[in-house]
């Protein structure tokens, strides 16, 4: 099967970097599948996981909290705020995460940023399942 070099990279630095058979990621408009030689596009990330199908048959996770991906058909780039490799998510520091955007949501106080809580709590979320695979 032919591979596709993928790039994900944040404000911070490149994230990864690698040849794979196929790309599966969370678009705004749903999951797109991409695989080498696709035609070219350009589509806004979702707050998801990308799945990275290696030319061995396994498959590496990267969380990501939104950005762009940009399809060529000999490389894949994807820009992101931020991004982790499931093996390196801290999960307790996402857990608490989780409780502190929970209970900002929960305290219905007046100058309480709720949209900002609820991406808050997306984000953790998405970064604890990423790191346990349920996704």
């Amino acid at each position: 099967m032919k591979t596709v070099l993928v790039n994900i990279v944040t404000p911070d630095g490149p994230v990864y970097d690698s040849e794979v058979s196929m790309v599966i990621a969370k678009t705004t408009s749903g999951e797109i599948g991409v695989l080498a030689g696709h035609i070219p596009m350009v589509a806004p990330l979702a707050i998801g996981a990308v799945k990275l199908k290696k030319e061995d048959g396994s498959t590496e996770m990267v969380a990501l909290s939104g950005g762009f991906i940009e399809v060529r058909p000999e490389k894949i780039s994807i820009l992101a705020p931020s991004a982790e490799i499931a093996e390196s998510i801290d999960v307790k520091r996402a857990k608490e995460a989780v409780k502190r955007a929970e209970g900002r949501i929960q305290s219905k106080q007046d100058n309480i940023d709720f949209k900002r809580a609820d991406l808050a709590l997306k984000r953790a979320l998405n970064r604890i399942n990423v790191h346990e695979g349920n996704i």
